[in-house]
C-alpha cells in the first residue's frame, strides 16, 4: 500500500540523515523524498512516499516521532491531502515525432522549455498517475533523459501541520 507521511523538522545539519537512516535500519525503500524550507527557515518539510502494510507503516511513523529534531509526522490520506510532481523529460526531436510530442504536450498541460533540432525539453506537474501517463505516451517517441523531483503533498482545507 503506498503511504505518503509528511515530516515537520528543525532545520538543522544532520536531521535529513537520521530520517532516512531510520529507513535504512528498518529495511524500507522511500520511493520518493522532498525536502524543502518552510515559510520559517528554522524549520523543514520532508514528504516520503513508500509502500508497505498498515502495520510497518505505523511502526515507521511512531519511530519518527522519537527522533531528535522531529517536530510533527502525520499520515496524509489521499481523499484528504493535494499531491503534486515535477518532471523534466528530454525527448529526440524529428520531423517524425515532431507532431505526436506536440499533441501530447497539450493534452497533458505541459511545457516545452527548451527546443533544438535534435531534442525537447519538456516540464510537466501534476499527481504522479498524470508524471506516469505522459512518460508511457513519450517512451515510443524517444525518451532521452528525465528526471522528477517526488511528491510534495498538502491536507486540503484549513488543517495545518503544527510547529
Amino acid at each position: 500500500m503506498r503511504s505518503v507521511i509528511a515530516v515537520y523538522v528543525e532545520n538543522k545539519y544532520g536531521v535529513l540523515t537520521r530520517v532516512s537512516g531510520l529507513f535504512m535500519r528498518r529495511g524500507f525503500n522511500i520511493d520518493s523524498l522532498t525536502v524543502g524550507e518552510t515559510d520559517d527557515p528554522k524549520f523543514s518539510r520532508i514528504t516520503i512516499t513508500l509502500n508497505g502494510d498498515d502495520y510497518a507503516r505505523e511502526q515507521l511513523i511512531n519511530q519518527l516521532k522519537k527522533l531528535h529534531n522531529i517536530k510533527q509526522v502525520k499520515l496524509l490520506e489521499s481523499g484528504s491531502s493535494v499531491e503534486r510532481e515535477l518532471m523534466l523529460i528530454k525527448v529526440a526531436n524529428t520531423a517524425e515525432t515532431r507532431s505526436e510530442i506536440m499533441a501530447a504536450v497539450e493534452i497533458y498541460r505541459a511545457k516545452i522549455i527548451d527546443y533544438t533540432t535534435a531534442a525537447l525539453c519538456i516540464e510537466v506537474t501534476g499527481e504522479p498517475s498524470k508524471i506516469n501517463a505522459f512518460i508511457e505516451v513519450l517512451k515510443p517517441l524517444g525518451i532521452i533523459e528525465m528526471c522528477r523531483t517526488g511528491v510534495v503533498a498538502l491536507e486540503r482545507g484549513g488543517s495545518i501541520m503544527e510547529k
